[in-house]
């Protein structure tokens, strides 16, 4: 405390004698420190120069909060809140330093203190987005999902462009119904490569527990002409509120329909300004193991997500590459939105497709192009219809043309 008292004290002298040497006004001073922090980085400097200008107007409140987000960022969160506190408590209906101390204490894991800063602000500012962004944040980080849901519901009604709700709505939309029941089928037929069209037809079931989603598929195919079966596991534990995981596991008995093995790993990360970015590996077992990494990164802007994949095959001293780009533009909720997809060769997370890196043919090139329709009806049912052109080359230089069809229903509660 003595030390701070010190440093405080030092702060305020060499304002005392810089002011009698500039003459600047406290805008002037406010905006060199301003200049100071964003574009020097220079923190030091942006309290000192901000020090200088309060000795002017000791009543400016701009200049205490931008003080409190600078000590803030410089880890020096007492200081920081005793700016915050100094202004609320001479002018509780300030609402860009609640909206700074509730994100001082957001990002300390503070959450509880964080939704009670929210919570009095919204009594004066009840119609904020800032502020109602921040309260979904906090309650999602207390797991209390279903509320954060309705904030962020509220949010996309009243504003759909707006950017990190429909980020958090997204992240939310597994939590919020605690179990989800799914039926997909998939049709796949060929112009030259097969005579016979490919099934795919999947039954799962997901339910959310306090780790994050779990969900378990059991997926049926005729392929060749032949049948197969296949039991898979996933699961998206969520390891802090910027960090979650994806596991995979799978087996048949039906080696040439499906894998007989398949595993996966990715770490996601949600990033500042809406970005979202994944690493990972998947694992896919034949009559031997094939390895490939992947690494994706998304962004949502206004009601659009867009998100850049390249799976990463090594192979006899070779690598096979793919890469996707999808985009989706939301309707409404989570679940609603169309979708559009261009990209190159074989993914391993489509059970359509992935069969083919049992025929080595992810090293032939393929071209493909989709869209997507997903809608929800009477409120916990949604409605999934996909449609894609995959140009493959099967045989060295010898390519067919492929049509995929997909439909799925899903029911939550």
């Amino acid at each position: 405390m003595n030390k701070q008292f010190l440093i405080l004290s030092f702060l305020l002298a060499t304002s005392y004698f810089l002011s009698a040497q500039t003459g600047l006004t406290s805008d002037e001073l406010f905006k060199e420190a301003r200049q100071a922090a964003f574009d020097d980085k220079n923190y030091d400097k942006a309290k000192q120069l901000s020090y200088e200008a309060l000795k002017i107007s000791p009543s400016y409140a701009d200049i205490d909060i931008f003080l409190g987000r600078v000590y803030a960022w410089n880890n020096e969160y007492d200081s920081a809140r005793y700016h915050f506190t100094k202004i609320l408590n001479s002018n509780p209906d300030n609402e860009d330093a609640s909206i700074a101390f509730a994100d001082l204490e957001y990002w300390n894991d503070h959450y509880e203190e964080s939704l009670d800063i929210c919570d009095k602000a919204l009594t004066v500012y009840p119609s904020s987005q800032e502020l109602l962004l921040r309260k979904a944040k906090n309650l999602n980080a207390l797991k209390k999902y279903y509320d954060a849901s309705l904030i962020t519901t509220q949010l996309l009604k009243e504003n759909k462009h707006n950017t990190a709700a429909r980020a958090l709505a997204t992240r939310l939309k597994d939590a919020v119904a605690i179990n989800k029941i799914s039926v997909d089928y998939d049709y796949t037929t060929f112009d030259k490569q097969y005579d016979q069209p490919w099934n795919l037809a999947s039954l799962s079931y997901s339910c959310y527990t306090k780790l994050g989603s779990v969900i378990a598929r059991l997926n049926y195919a005729n392929r060749f002409n032949t049948n197969g079966v296949q039991a898979e596991v996933d699961a998206y534990p969520r390891i802090s509120k910027t960090f979650y995981s994806y596991v995979n596991v799978g087996y048949s008995g039906n080696v040439g329909v499906f894998p007989q093995f398949r595993a996966g790993f990715s770490l996601y990360a949600n990033l500042p300004n809406s970005f979202e970015v994944e690493a990972g590996m998947r694992y896919l077992y034949f009559t031997g193991p094939t390895y490939i990494y992947t690494a994706a990164i998304g962004k949502y802007y206004k009601n659009f997500l867009f998100n850049l994949r390249t799976y990463i095959t090594p192979s006899g001293g070779s690598l096979s590459q793919s890469y996707n780009l999808t985009g989706r533009y939301y309707l409404e909720g989570a679940d609603d939105f169309i979708g559009l997809t261009i990209g190159t060769g074989i993914s391993p997370d489509d059970n359509t497709q992935n069969i083919q890196f049992s025929t080595k043919q992810n090293k032939l090139s393929s071209k493909k192009i989709s869209a997507a329709f997903s809608h929800t009806f009477l409120k916990w049912n949604i409605l999934s219809v996909s449609a894609g052109l995959i140009n493959q080359e099967y045989l060295p230089s010898v390519k067919g043309n492929q049509i995929d069809i997909s439909l799925g229903i899903s029911h939550r509660f």
